[in-house]
């Protein structure tokens, strides 16, 4: 299990607790929020990769996520970097 420490200077705090009653639960809710959306996203696509592929569909949706060949955001990035010198477009986001 991965752990993330964000750290806030004196304004970032302030801000945050004018939004925030918990500012805690607010950044664990919003981590929380978007780990399900891209699982969702994940589950999605790979359940449209199987049909397509005509394989099975089984497991729960952290197992197919954890059985699901995919690259991270940072892989996908490094090898679509636009070419700025002959104008190379970014190819589309899967997940758009």
């Amino acid at each position: 299990m991965a752990e993330y420490t964000v750290t806030l200077n004196e304004a970032q705090e302030k801000a945050l607790r004018w939004v925030a009653a918990d500012p805690q639960d607010w950044v664990e809710n919003f981590v929380t929020a978007r780990c399900q959306a891209a699982i969702d996203e994940i589950v999605n696509l790979e359940v449209q990769r199987k049909l397509a592929a005509g394989e099975t569909i089984s497991g729960s949706k952290d197992e197919i996520v954890l059985a699901a060949d995919i690259k991270s955001a940072e892989e996908r990035d490094s090898e679509y970097l636009p070419d700025v010198l002959n104008n190379s477009p970014l190819p589309p986001d899967p997940f758009v």
